[in-house]
């Protein structure tokens, strides 16, 4: 089969496709063919060196994906040959098939395409994860949304929307603001040097929000801070940019909380990956939740996806297409 591995960490110029043995299924395993995989910061944390440093080189890219089962290794009921399933968190995805643990998958429904559900496991969970379990929004409630037009701003936008809430996004450019927009932010912020939090605080009245979820890195963490209300949360995510330092807790200002959210700890057991899954996917089908998927890159072009992720050339979702 082919896939795109990497051969040591560094930039785009590692990645390759190759071809290699096909994956056998072992024990509580189902083999997929993958339709569609997803591409995410993750996996260029991980080509840059940042995470799987312990798994031997060369390794395939890609955690998230979605295709059809064609084999089953011992042990496997839930899930059937010529079903169709998806997945959040299943090294390898970079490939045309995957042995993956059976406890990993969840049915997609008949109302939702390959291409929207291999867009919507990683970005969508966590979205879910912010604005229903590290902070679950109430009505009423403003949320400063960094990256608003990338593919989790947008999701989470929506979500936070469809709680009652109030959004200001933050775009690095104004071809980003009708995206950011249209998925339902109150007021978009066209920044792209850190500069935000005054703007922010006069749409609030000077209050500050009552919720930031902050992926963008160091740069943006003093901002962030400085556009909570009291008692505010502050949701730090995206460990690929770098993070804020060392802390003084005793120099945290107006009685915030801050945490780092990790979206597994939303899906630690297969009940719940597949009962919050399976609410994404209603929100899909009813019209609630909408997927944009910014381009589909051949498999081979991996290195091309990459590029426009790190460019910031993207509004929304990025797929591979073995």
């Amino acid at each position: 089969m082919k896939a795109v591995t990497m051969n040591g960490a560094g930039g785009r110029e590692v990645l390759e496709y190759v071809e290699g043995p096909d994956p056998t299924p072992g024990p509580g395993e189902a083999l997929v063919e993958i339709a569609h995989a997803g591409v995410n910061f993750m996996d260029i944390g991980v080509r840059q060196g940042m995470a799987w440093t312990e798994v031997p080189d060369p390794k395939i890219l890609g955690v998230e994906g979605a295709g059809r089962v064609l084999a089953l290794g011992e042990g496997v009921e839930d899930i059937s040959i010529g079903q169709r399933v998806a997945w959040v968190y299943a090294p390898g995805s970079y490939a045309e098939r995957i042995a993956i643990p059976a406890t990993s998958l969840v049915p997609i429904p008949d109302a939702i395409d390959d291409r929207v559900a291999a867009s919507v496991m990683m970005q969508g969970l966590t979205a879910s994860h912010f604005a229903t379990d590290f902070y679950p929004v109430q009505p009423g409630d403003t949320a400063f949304v960094h990256a608003a037009a990338g593919g989790l701003g947008l999701l989470l936008t929506q979500i936070i929307k469809l709680r009652g809430g109030h959004v200001i996004g933050r775009v690095s450019s104004e071809a980003k603001v009708s995206a950011a927009k249209e998925a339902g932010a109150d007021h978009v912020i066209v920044d792209s040097e850190g500069r935000f939090a005054q703007e922010a605080l006069r749409l609030t009245g000077g209050e500050g929000v009552h919720v930031v979820y902050d992926g963008s890195g160091p740069s943006t963490f003093q901002g962030s801070l400085d556009v909570l209300r009291r008692s505010g949360t502050f949701c730090w995510y995206g460990p690929v940019l770098g993070g804020p330092g060392p802390i003084d807790i005793m120099s945290l200002p107006r009685s915030i909380k801050i945490g780092y959210a990790v979206f597994g700890d939303h899906i630690a057991t297969p009940a719940l990956l597949r009962a919050h899954t399976a609410q994404l996917f209603d929100w899909i089908a009813d019209g609630k939740l909408k997927v944009q998927i910014f381009g589909e890159y051949p498999l081979a072009d991996a290195a091309q996806a990459h590029a426009d992720m790190e460019n910031r050339k993207s509004v929304g979702k990025l797929l591979l297409v073995p």
